[in-house]
């Protein structure tokens, strides 16, 4: 495997985190259980997750009025693609 396919396959496993932790909080927040953290959703997304964190945001409707999530998902969105270019170019 190479190195980029090798990133390929970290950013799809972590958008599937993303999306999957968006789906499980958006239950919980329904069924008036324990959520889990902003915050930890939030480092999902900039740890690799947000392109899966912002298909959860909008396909369950989930966060999508929280200030945080509507500024930081597309940022860490643009901040991963940025790296990608400049790695890529370079």
């Amino acid at each position: 495997m190479t190195i980029f396919s090798g990133i390929v396959v970290f950013y799809g496993i972590m958008s599937v985190i993303g999306f999957v932790s968006m789906w499980r909080d958006k239950r919980k927040a329904q069924q008036h259980e324990w959520r889990t953290p902003e915050a930890t959703l939030l480092m999902i997304a900039f740890l690799g997750g947000a392109l899966g964190t912002l298909l959860a945001m909008q396909l369950v409707r989930h966060k999508t009025r929280t200030a945080k999530f509507q500024l930081f998902v597309p940022l860490a969105i643009l901040l991963h693609a940025t790296l990608w270019i400049l790695w890529i170019r370079s």
